[in-house]
């Protein structure tokens, strides 16, 4: 049934695809040929003649009601140890003691059931909308039933080649979309092979995950492998209903298991597909669980108080003293509780507790401390500008470099019309906003709320750009110089962003050690963990961990090697803008450039500098200001770089 639910967003997903001349792959576990058989087995010769069969998980869905709903009686005893228990009641014959009650909701539930309309299952679904002509099916059933051209179903059979057939079809391109599961998709690539006459960029939608990790796995690789034109967009599909990424959370935890048992690296199984804050089951989640627990105890979350929480769930986290217990519920168990309430309830619980688990990854984020595993960098090109030799191991002869890299990426911006499938711009909460200084231009949508260690709101908006996204808060939104513009000007200043991306790439330098980091790691900085493998589009790769320009110096003086080669003006104008990290300029004084929040701007300020030298620094394009009886020095953020490269000669 929540298969078939995640339909109303699927069908226009996969419209929209098509739209932009994709080629549409999803990817199922399970088909409905089992439900099927029966449903013939239990025909007439008259039904079967007429063929109007239900193929909806309505029969499925009854059956649990019929077997599992709770109508029976149960008897309140005391045990020898004084604790109350409970056991189901019986008459005097055996037979069980059913609550009339209970009863009669069942009852009334499975009639409500069997009266709504026939949901039908998500292939059957995909197929009575696009047609047999346009999908080809790839899930190993042998027969399957089909809407004819006189709107009567008909029941086609498939031979054992259908999969070869249809599989053909779809890279031949002369069918669009292919629907595949665990059955029919075994051994067979879906890319955009660039021997196939289908090169279309592939969306696959992941419409049922599974529980198996390395099924997944094989699932999404098969429209994600080597010599294609271009790589998959990944869309995994649920519902509104929160407790459903609990299901996508233990595919997120298990793909990252995999990848750190395959090669490693955790990024190897999940390849980023999901955030970190989809893993319920992380550290951060479990610290944030605690806190939750904590925050529910002190009356301070708007979603459940205390008592409802702990008669819906069962849950209890009091000690008999009334405080608080040590000993908490583990987060499966939390989360297994959750789904059995009702939808609303869920919803605004996951809600908060979501907001504590992104608050911890955002901070984790920002602190430079989040592990990402192995994040891959797709570019054009890169060129190695320097080499330098910090280490190499006595025993083995290995090394250890740090790369000076310059890297060529292409942009690939969001369009227009992309934008408006997605945000709807006559939406009141969606504001298009332009930044007064830099002139860019965002669309202001709202988003999850992070909720803080003492229980107070944080309210956020999701800034999208054309070639990024970022988040603040709302009181950061306020202050800053994002301001309001008019609808049409908004789409003007898009497209003008996308044709200026278009016509450009991106390049930027970056250090990244590599070779033998063991016996360096220690002394690569704390602050900032990340290892990243440069793949550029010529088959050369890279892989190391990076080192931030700012961290350069001291990494020369940690391993002994002085201050090594000073870095060129522009690198350290761009990092100390960058990270807020005062750097030393290579000069005759003993010079610091540093980022300075002045009247609410950011500036670029040197210090260290000598009185005596003043005009001088003047003279190359610097500017003073006396702030607090005390004259500061700072360099035009316009020709900061002619300005620093002007006192480095000097």
């Amino acid at each position: 049934m929540l298969l078939s639910l995640k339909l109303p967003s699927l069908l226009p997903a996969i419209e929209a695809a098509l739209a932009a001349d994709h080629a549409v792959v999803v990817q199922l576990v399970s088909t409905s040929e089992a439900m099927l058989d029966r449903r013939l087995a239990d025909l007439s010769d008259a039904e079967r003649e007429a063929l109007e069969i239900d193929l909806s998980p309505r029969e499925a869905v009854v059956l649990y009601l019929e077997k599992s709903f709770p109508v029976r009686l149960m008897a309140v005893f005391t045990d020898e140890n004084g604790n109350p228990r409970s056991e189901p009641m019986i008459d005097e014959q055996g037979n069980p003691v059913l609550c009339r009650a209970a009863v009669a909701a069942r009852d009334r539930m499975i009639e409500q059931l069997c009266a709504l309309p026939p949901i039908a299952p998500a292939l059957d679904a995909i197929i009575e909308r696009f047609g047999v002509d346009a999908i080809a099916e790839v899930t190993g059933r042998s027969r399957r039933l089909i809407v004819g051209a006189d709107g009567r179903q008909k029941l086609q059979s498939r031979s054992p080649r259908a999969n070869l057939v249809e599989t053909k079809a779809f890279m031949d391109g002369d069918k669009r979309i292919l629907v595949f599961s665990d059955a029919g998709g075994t051994g067979r690539s879906y890319h955009a092979d660039l021997s196939a006459k289908n090169q279309a960029r592939r969306v696959h939608f992941l419409l049922e995950p599974g529980w198996r990790a390395d099924a997944a796995i094989q699932g999404l690789g098969r429209t994600n492998r080597t010599n294609q034109a271009s790589a998959p967009l990944f869309r995994p599909v649920t519902t509104d209903v929160r407790g459903e990424r609990r299901f996508i959370s233990t595919i997120a935890r298990r793909l990252d298991s995999l990848g750190a048992l395959t090669r490693g690296q955790r990024q190897t199984g999940g390849q980023n597909l999901f955030d970190p804050a989809d893993n319920l089951e992380s550290s951060y989640a479990k610290e944030a669980l605690h806190r939750w627990f904590g925050l529910l105890f002190q009356g301070k979350l708007d979603a459940v108080s205390l008592r409802r929480f702990q008669e819906l769930t069962g849950l209890s986290i009091e000690n008999p003293d009334g405080s608080l217990a040590d000993d908490l519920p583990p987060i499966q168990r939390w989360l297994n509780r959750i789904l059995a309430l009702p939808i609303a309830l869920q919803n605004a619980i996951f809600d908060e507790f979501l907001g504590l688990v992104e608050a911890r990854v955002d901070a984790a984020r920002a602190a430079g401390t989040l592990d990402l595993g192995v994040e891959t960098i797709a570019v054009e090109r890169y060129e190695i500008v320097s080499d330098t030799l910090l280490r190499t191991d006595t025993i083995s002869g290995a090394t250890t470099h740090l790369l000076e890299l310059e890297i060529a990426r292409a942009l690939k911006p969001l369009t227009f019309e992309r934008l408006e499938g997605l945000h709807a711009l006559a939406d009141p909460q969606h504001r298009p906003v332009r930044n007064v200084r830099s002139g860019r231009i965002a669309l202001v949508v709202p988003a999850r709320s992070l909720l803080t260690d003492e229980g107070a709101r944080i309210a956020r908006f999701e800034l999208i750009r054309p070639l990024k996204r970022t988040w603040m808060s709302a009181d950061d939104l306020a202050e800053s110089n994002w301001e309001p513009v008019d609808h049409e000007i908004f789409r003007e200043c898009w497209r003008g962003e996308i044709d200026e991306a278009a016509a450009s790439l991106s390049v930027e330098r970056l250090h990244l050690a590599t070779g033998l980091l063991l016996p360096v790691w220690d002394k690569l900085p704390v602050d900032h963990v990340r290892v990243s493998r440069i793949a550029a589009r010529d088959g050369r790769s890279l892989l190391g961990r990076e080192v931030p320009a700012a961290h350069v110096p001291a990494l020369y003086r940690a391993l002994g090697l002085g201050e090594g080669a000073p870095l060129a003006p522009h690198v350290v104008v761009e990092a100390v803008l960058a990270t807020g990290r005062a750097m030393e300029v290579a000069s005759v004084d003993p010079l610091t450039l540093k980022r300075s929040l002045v009247n609410g701007a950011q500036r670029l300020e040197l210090t260290g500098w000598l009185a005596a030298r003043l005009d001088w620094y003047k003279a190359q394009g610097c500017f003073t200001e006396i702030i607090r009886f005390q004259t500061r020095l700072f360099v035009p953020l316009e020709t900061a770089l002619d300005v620093v490269s002007a006192i480095t000669r000097g």
